[in-house]
Protein backbone atom coordinates (compact mmCIF):
# COMPACT_ATOMS: atom_id res chain seq x y z
CA UNK A 1 0.00 0.00 0.00
CA UNK A 2 1.08 3.26 -0.72
CA UNK A 3 2.14 5.64 2.00
CA UNK A 4 -0.49 7.87 0.36
CA UNK A 5 -3.23 5.90 0.96
CA UNK A 6 -2.46 3.61 4.65
CA UNK A 7 -3.70 5.94 7.58
CA UNK A 8 -2.57 3.21 9.98
CA UNK A 9 1.18 3.54 8.67
CA UNK A 10 1.72 6.66 11.13
CA UNK A 11 0.79 5.36 14.30
CA UNK A 12 2.98 1.64 13.18
CA UNK A 13 6.13 3.63 12.85
CA UNK A 14 5.84 6.56 15.71
CA UNK A 15 3.68 4.89 18.48
CA UNK A 16 5.86 3.47 20.81
CA UNK A 17 8.04 6.58 20.69
CA UNK A 18 5.56 9.22 19.98
CA UNK A 19 5.04 10.12 23.51
CA UNK A 20 8.33 10.76 23.99
CA UNK A 21 8.48 13.27 21.14
CA UNK A 22 8.00 17.23 21.99
CA UNK A 23 4.35 17.63 21.73
CA UNK A 24 2.34 20.75 23.19
CA UNK A 25 0.93 20.68 26.46
CA UNK A 26 -2.19 20.04 25.81
CA UNK A 27 -3.72 22.03 29.15
CA UNK A 28 -4.46 25.68 27.18
CA UNK A 29 -6.31 23.04 24.00
CA UNK A 30 -8.32 21.77 26.80
CA UNK A 31 -9.31 24.61 28.35
CA UNK A 32 -10.53 25.59 24.54
CA UNK A 33 -12.47 22.50 23.97
CA UNK A 34 -14.10 22.15 27.28
CA UNK A 35 -16.90 24.55 27.17
CA UNK A 36 -18.12 24.18 23.65
CA UNK A 37 -18.84 20.47 24.60
CA UNK A 38 -21.63 21.21 26.16
CA UNK A 39 -23.15 18.21 28.00
CA UNK A 40 -23.19 16.15 24.91
CA UNK A 41 -20.71 13.31 23.81
CA UNK A 42 -17.63 14.66 21.76
CA UNK A 43 -15.70 12.52 19.38
CA UNK A 44 -11.40 13.32 18.99
CA UNK A 45 -10.38 12.12 14.68
CA UNK A 46 -6.62 10.77 15.14
CA UNK A 47 -7.46 10.42 19.29
CA UNK A 48 -3.62 8.81 19.10
CA UNK A 49 -2.05 8.06 22.57
CA UNK A 50 -5.25 10.42 24.47
CA UNK A 51 -2.63 13.50 24.63
CA UNK A 52 -5.70 15.95 24.56
CA UNK A 53 -8.51 13.08 25.42
CA UNK A 54 -7.55 12.45 28.35
CA UNK A 55 -7.11 15.55 30.46
CA UNK A 56 -10.41 16.62 28.75
CA UNK A 57 -12.32 13.44 30.06
CA UNK A 58 -10.44 14.45 33.51
CA UNK A 59 -13.18 17.76 32.83
CA UNK A 60 -16.02 15.32 32.98
CA UNK A 61 -16.31 15.33 28.99
CA UNK A 62 -17.70 12.43 27.53
CA UNK A 63 -14.87 11.72 24.96
CA UNK A 64 -14.82 9.15 22.14
CA UNK A 65 -12.55 8.01 19.78
CA UNK A 66 -11.13 7.32 16.06
CA UNK A 67 -8.04 6.05 15.31
CA UNK A 68 -6.36 4.05 12.12
CA UNK A 69 -3.65 2.65 14.28
CA UNK A 70 -4.14 -0.14 16.92
CA UNK A 71 -0.41 0.76 18.33
CA UNK A 72 -1.31 3.95 19.17
CA UNK A 73 -4.48 3.28 21.25
CA UNK A 74 -2.36 0.29 22.73
CA UNK A 75 -0.61 3.40 23.92
CA UNK A 76 -3.80 5.14 25.24
CA UNK A 77 -4.88 2.13 26.55
CA UNK A 78 -2.18 1.64 29.21
CA UNK A 79 -2.61 4.68 30.50
CA UNK A 80 -4.88 5.87 33.60
CA UNK A 81 -7.95 6.45 32.03
CA UNK A 82 -7.76 4.82 28.92
CA UNK A 83 -9.09 2.14 29.47
CA UNK A 84 -12.59 4.01 29.68
CA UNK A 85 -12.40 6.02 26.62
CA UNK A 86 -14.61 4.36 23.91
CA UNK A 87 -12.24 4.35 20.90
CA UNK A 88 -13.28 3.11 17.13
CA UNK A 89 -9.97 1.43 14.82
CA UNK A 90 -10.81 3.23 11.46
CA UNK A 91 -9.94 5.93 8.38
CA UNK A 92 -10.98 9.33 10.56
CA UNK A 93 -11.98 10.44 6.90
CA UNK A 94 -14.76 7.99 7.15
CA UNK A 95 -16.00 8.86 10.43
CA UNK A 96 -16.83 5.45 11.28
CA UNK A 97 -19.29 6.30 14.08
CA UNK A 98 -22.92 7.33 14.13
CA UNK A 99 -23.30 10.25 16.75
CA UNK A 100 -24.87 12.68 17.62
CA UNK A 101 -22.00 14.57 18.86
CA UNK A 102 -22.01 18.26 19.90
CA UNK A 103 -18.59 18.64 18.77
CA UNK A 104 -16.02 16.88 16.76
CA UNK A 105 -12.27 17.67 16.92
CA UNK A 106 -9.42 17.16 15.37
CA UNK A 107 -5.60 18.46 16.66
CA UNK A 108 -1.94 19.30 15.63
CA UNK A 109 -2.43 19.59 11.96
CA UNK A 110 -3.59 15.54 11.90
CA UNK A 111 -6.33 17.11 9.37
CA UNK A 112 -3.04 17.16 6.82
CA UNK A 113 -2.45 13.25 7.50
CA UNK A 114 -5.53 12.87 4.57
CA UNK A 115 -3.26 13.35 1.75
CA UNK A 116 -5.73 13.43 -0.89
CA UNK A 117 -7.93 16.40 -1.27
CA UNK A 118 -11.10 14.15 -1.62
CA UNK A 119 -10.23 12.37 1.51
CA UNK A 120 -10.03 16.02 3.13
CA UNK A 121 -13.70 16.43 1.89
CA UNK A 122 -14.97 13.08 2.92
CA UNK A 123 -13.84 13.85 6.61
CA UNK A 124 -15.71 16.97 6.74
CA UNK A 125 -19.08 15.69 5.07
CA UNK A 126 -19.13 12.80 7.47
CA UNK A 127 -18.26 15.25 10.17
CA UNK A 128 -21.13 16.98 9.24
CA UNK A 129 -22.93 13.63 9.46
CA UNK A 130 -22.60 12.82 13.10
CA UNK A 131 -22.74 16.55 14.22
CA UNK A 132 -25.63 17.35 16.41
CA UNK A 133 -28.03 20.60 14.89
CA UNK A 134 -25.22 23.43 16.26
CA UNK A 135 -22.50 21.39 16.80
CA UNK A 136 -18.97 22.58 16.62
CA UNK A 137 -16.02 20.90 14.64
CA UNK A 138 -12.85 22.29 15.90
CA UNK A 139 -9.33 21.95 13.44
CA UNK A 140 -6.06 22.63 14.09
CA UNK A 141 -3.39 23.28 11.92
CA UNK A 142 -0.34 25.44 10.69
CA UNK A 143 -0.89 28.26 8.22
CA UNK A 144 1.72 27.20 5.17
CA UNK A 145 4.53 29.04 4.29
CA UNK A 146 5.51 29.16 0.83
CA UNK A 147 9.48 30.22 2.38
CA UNK A 148 9.33 26.64 3.60
CA UNK A 149 9.25 24.53 0.69
CA UNK A 150 10.74 27.04 -2.17
CA UNK A 151 12.24 24.08 -3.62
CA UNK A 152 11.27 20.74 -4.65
CA UNK A 153 13.59 18.86 -2.35
CA UNK A 154 15.41 19.39 1.14
CA UNK A 155 17.71 18.13 3.13
CA UNK A 156 17.70 18.46 6.73
CA UNK A 157 20.71 17.06 9.78
CA UNK A 158 18.82 16.28 12.55
CA UNK A 159 20.97 14.41 15.05
CA UNK A 160 24.28 13.16 15.18
CA UNK A 161 26.28 10.90 17.83
CA UNK A 162 29.22 9.15 18.36
CA UNK A 163 27.13 5.91 17.45
CA UNK A 164 24.02 7.25 15.17
CA UNK A 165 23.16 10.01 12.75
CA UNK A 166 20.16 11.15 11.63
CA UNK A 167 18.93 13.02 8.59
CA UNK A 168 15.52 13.94 7.39
CA UNK A 169 14.42 14.34 3.62
CA UNK A 170 11.80 15.95 2.47
CA UNK A 171 9.87 15.70 -1.76
CA UNK A 172 7.23 18.38 -2.83
CA UNK A 173 4.43 18.51 -5.07
CA UNK A 174 3.59 22.25 -5.02
CA UNK A 175 0.99 21.57 -7.32
CA UNK A 176 -0.72 19.06 -5.67
CA UNK A 177 0.28 20.54 -2.30
CA UNK A 178 1.83 17.61 -0.54
CA UNK A 179 5.29 16.24 0.30
CA UNK A 180 6.91 13.07 1.63
CA UNK A 181 8.70 13.23 4.49
CA UNK A 182 11.35 10.25 5.22
CA UNK A 183 13.44 10.35 8.29
CA UNK A 184 16.63 7.97 8.07
CA UNK A 185 18.59 7.21 11.05
CA UNK A 186 21.53 5.28 10.71
CA UNK A 187 23.05 3.34 13.79
CA UNK A 188 25.01 -0.01 14.44
CA UNK A 189 22.05 -1.94 14.14
CA UNK A 190 21.96 -0.62 10.65
CA UNK A 191 19.32 1.83 8.72
CA UNK A 192 15.92 2.60 9.98
CA UNK A 193 12.97 4.51 7.82
CA UNK A 194 9.85 6.18 9.34
CA UNK A 195 8.31 8.04 5.85
CA UNK A 196 5.33 10.39 6.61
CA UNK A 197 2.84 12.43 4.15
CA UNK A 198 1.18 15.13 4.24
CA UNK A 199 -1.03 17.28 1.72
CA UNK A 200 -1.42 21.22 3.25
CA UNK A 201 -3.80 23.40 2.94
CA UNK A 202 -4.38 27.26 3.53
CA UNK A 203 -7.11 28.55 5.61
CA UNK A 204 -9.03 29.36 2.96
CA UNK A 205 -9.37 26.02 1.22
CA UNK A 206 -10.20 24.94 4.99
CA UNK A 207 -13.24 27.03 4.53
CA UNK A 208 -14.54 25.73 1.22
CA UNK A 209 -14.00 21.98 2.45
CA UNK A 210 -16.76 22.78 5.55
CA UNK A 211 -18.87 25.03 3.23
CA UNK A 212 -19.12 21.94 0.69
CA UNK A 213 -19.99 20.16 3.61
CA UNK A 214 -22.84 22.05 4.80
CA UNK A 215 -20.31 23.40 7.79
CA UNK A 216 -19.59 27.52 8.62
CA UNK A 217 -17.31 29.28 9.80
CA UNK A 218 -18.16 30.48 13.11
CA UNK A 219 -14.68 31.30 14.93
CA UNK A 220 -11.06 31.58 13.97
CA UNK A 221 -8.22 32.39 16.53
CA UNK A 222 -4.22 32.19 16.09
CA UNK A 223 -3.97 29.44 19.21
CA UNK A 224 -5.38 27.83 21.56
CA UNK A 225 -5.30 31.00 23.61
CA UNK A 226 -7.76 32.93 21.64
CA UNK A 227 -4.85 34.97 20.19
CA UNK A 228 -6.42 37.37 17.04
CA UNK A 229 -5.54 35.56 14.10
CA UNK A 230 -4.16 37.79 10.87
CA UNK A 231 -1.66 37.43 8.00
CA UNK A 232 1.36 36.58 10.07
CA UNK A 233 -0.13 34.22 11.94
CA UNK A 234 1.38 30.70 11.50
CA UNK A 235 -0.93 28.41 13.00
CA UNK A 236 -4.76 28.56 13.33
CA UNK A 237 -7.97 27.14 15.70
CA UNK A 238 -11.27 26.95 13.41
CA UNK A 239 -14.65 25.90 14.76
CA UNK A 240 -16.99 25.40 11.92
CA UNK A 241 -20.46 24.68 13.07
CA UNK A 242 -23.76 23.04 11.31
CA UNK A 243 -25.18 25.33 9.22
Amino acid sequence: MSILDDPGLFGRLWAASYDRTDNPDPAATVEFLAPLAGDGRVLELAIGTGRVALPLAARGVPVEGVEASPEMVAQLRAKPGGDRIPVTIGDMADVPVTGPYTMVFLVFNTLFNLVREERQADCFRNVARVLAPGGAFVVETFVPDPAGFDRDEQVQMRAVTEDSATIRLHQYDRAAQTFVRQTITFDRDGVHLKPFAMRYAWPEQIDELAERAGLRLAERWADWDRSPFGPESRAHVSVYRTA
